[in-house]
């Protein structure tokens, strides 16, 4: 369904178009009506709420917990036994 109502967007073009093509940002009508606003100054704040997002998304890298291999070996050894003696005990 398409329905009849314009809209003023704002296309912020990617500096990098590896991360994506371009960002589409829909400016309000109400903030339209207002006069004092110039075009320089929605483009900067929506480049400026493109690179935000950008930075936030890919700021937030998953941090792994990384234990050596001679612990994790360590633990197994230990889990295993108990498990052994657990079974071999309690079996009797």
């Amino acid at each position: 369904m398409i329905k009849g109502v314009s809209r003023r967007v704002v296309v912020v073009k990617s500096p990098d178009p590896r991360i994506f093509e371009q960002a589409i940002f829909i400016v309000r009508e109400d903030f339209l009506e207002r006069s004092g606003v110039s075009s320089e100054d929605v483009l900067r704040q929506a480049s400026a709420a493109a690179d935000d997002y950008i930075r936030g998304t890919l700021g937030r890298k998953r941090r792994r917990l990384r234990l050596p291999a001679p612990l994790i070996a360590a633990a197994g050894a230990v889990a295993t036994a108990a498990a052994w003696l657990t079974m071999h005990f309690v079996g009797v």
